[in-house]
């Protein structure tokens, strides 16, 4: 690592916000050479065209070849300074073969000649004979149809690299001035922006040109009691999205805003950390939670997080099965549950589906990174446990034909393995409001935005902070809470919903940064859901001692 790559992450260490790592072998690059022309489509077919046959002159019996240009800014800022600007770029092949029944795989960086790629993939081809050697059960891959040249883009209005920097600095700063002047002490914010340019190429016949963008904006403010030196914060309510620029300017006429600020088209930074500054402050007031049960009105921006831990990971087929252990554990819904076909999951008021064509999610694709197409389907049905995320070596185990289309890698450098589509919960068909939501509810909580969390190793047992936190007393918010954190276990949970507003309360939350395998890569995934209520919740105090 040289001086300047050292110095760039420090800056983004000082930022005091989590942030997803750069990708793989990424050098530090101009803003202007961010906007700089990938490859031509026709070169990198020649290239891929070129792994394909040195693989299949070797004796493999399938291979694919991905193409891959990783393109990442972060502008960070803290107060009226900006902490650090870093523009980087990630470039090479990575080639992935099944031989003898085994795979194996190998990647090049920087590789813009045919006979590199070529070698690369005949090293691909001995690796898998040399881990044939160990096999004991070969590799059951799912047919795929060959889709011949295809493209896919994201659909932004606003290519974010193509904004100049001054742009982003002066929205952050005046972003922050505004945090300081109604009553934050400190703030910090990121902006954050990806352009993932992928080439896919196998031997099934697709070839695959994919342009994927998302958008990541993100602040913590905080408020200091100068008479105790107590503090508080708050957390940006927005959601990193698969879209351009376009997210940050936002029409008047896209929005509402109530007690929760709610962004579905655009995010209005200024407004949100305006109200943060002021929510941040009264936090430093609020009256701390008595513990008991509650019935919890869970807002979009903070079920997500619960969505992900509790459902998304535990219905990954590879936890279900043992094979991913060692990073966040297995899972709690084995095949007997699935196979029973009668397993309440939750009650008849829980439908979560996987979705990887989702429109603006992070998750979002045209072909995943085994060149299956992207699509939609249940996971769970009226309650009941229908089905798993899987890709093409998995989907035999559970009587599958063709893969769910959920495989993805990080980086080029890095081989693709099944990871979480974007798992939501769909809104009621009944119409229903927040405010009629809340107009039911004798005693409860209203809770905004994601906090810290903990869950077990089968994914069951958890344990859920939040953001924001409202006390309901016969049907009317009375004031705000702290100190606020429910405990349930999962099939607990997500069976005390009693209900889920309608679509036009829909929203989706996500991250940039989730982990998974060894080494561990990370994915960009969103889960969507309206409000939801759940009845009869232990509620723990955070701050009291046990």
């Amino acid at each position: 690592m040289n001086r300047r790559d050292f110095n760039q992450l420090l800056s983004m260490g000082a930022a005091g916000i989590m942030i997803p790592s750069l990708p793989a072998f990424s050098r530090s690059v101009s803003p202007e050479a961010l906007l700089e022309p990938g490859l031509d489509v026709a070169v990198k077919k020649r290239l891929a065209d070129a792994a394909l046959n040195a693989a299949k002159s070797m004796g493999a019996t399938y291979a694919d070849v991905r193409i891959g240009r990783y393109l990442n800014q972060f502008v960070l800022t803290r107060e009226n300074k900006v902490q650090g600007i870093i523009n980087s770029e990630s470039f090479g092949v990575g080639i992935r073969v099944i031989v003898n029944g085994c795979w194996g795989f190998a990647s090049v960086g920087d590789a813009r000649n045919e006979s590199v790629v070529a070698q690369a993939a005949k090293t691909a081809v001995s690796i898998a004979k040399a881990n044939a050697r160990l096999l004991t059960e070969p590799v059951q891959l799912a047919p795929q149809k060959g889709y011949g040249e295809v493209s896919w883009k994201a659909p932004i209005k606003r290519n974010a690299f193509e904004v100049p920097v001054k742009e982003k600095v002066d929205l952050l700063l005046s972003c922050n001035a505004a945090a300081m002047q109604n009553g934050a002490n400190f703030v910090n914010n990121v902006l954050f922006q990806v352009n993932e340019q992928k080439y896919f190429a196998s031997t099934d016949g697709t070839y695959a040109d994919q342009d994927i963008h998302r958008i990541g904006p993100s602040f913590t403010v905080t408020a200091v009691d100068p008479q105790n030196g107590k503090f508080s914060t708050r957390n940006s309510l927005s959601s990193p999205m698969g879209m351009g620029y376009d997210y940050l300017q936002v029409n008047p006429s896209d929005k509402q805003t109530g007690v929760t600020t709610r962004y579905n088209k655009g995010y209005d930074m200024l407004e949100d950390i305006t109200l943060a500054a002021k929510q941040a402050k009264e936090k430093l007031s609020a009256k701390s939670v008595e513990a008991g049960k509650y019935d919890l009105v869970l807002d979009p921006s903070h079920l997500w997080l619960t969505i992900h831990e509790s459902v998304g990971h535990p219905l990954e087929l590879d936890r279900v099965l043992g094979y991913e252990a060692n990073y966040a554990g297995t899972s709690f819904a084995t095949l007997d549950k699935w196979e029973s076909k009668n397993f309440n999951y939750g009650s008849k008021e829980v439908n979560l589906v996987a979705d990887k064509t989702q429109q603006y999610s992070l998750g979002a694709v045209g072909w995943d990174d085994e060149g299956v197409k992207t699509k939609k389907w249940d996971l769970v049905k009226d309650g009941i446990l229908v089905n798993y995320q899987a890709i093409r070596d998995q989907v035999h185990i559970i009587g599958e034909k063709e893969s769910q289309g959920c495989c993805y890698a990080d980086n080029w450098s890095s081989v693709q393995f099944q990871r979480m589509a974007n798992v939501s919960l769909e809104a009621g068909k009944t119409p229903l409001s927040v405010e009629n939501m809340i107009k039911d509810v004798k005693k409860g909580i209203y809770i905004i935005g994601d906090g810290s969390f903990s869950i077990d190793q089968q994914r069951y047992n958890f344990q859920f902070g939040g953001q924001l936190f409202y006390e309901i007393k016969d049907g009317q918010i009375v004031g705000m809470l702290k100190d606020v954190a429910y405990q349930a276990n999962t099939r607990e949970f997500w069976n005390s919903c009693v209900a889920v507003c309608d679509q036009s309360d829909y929203r989706l939350g996500g991250a940039f940064n989730d982990g998974k395998g060894q080494p561990s890569q990370s994915s960009a995934v969103s889960h969507g859901s309206a409000t939801a209520r759940f009845n009869g919740v232990n509620v723990i105090n955070t701050a009291r001692k046990i």
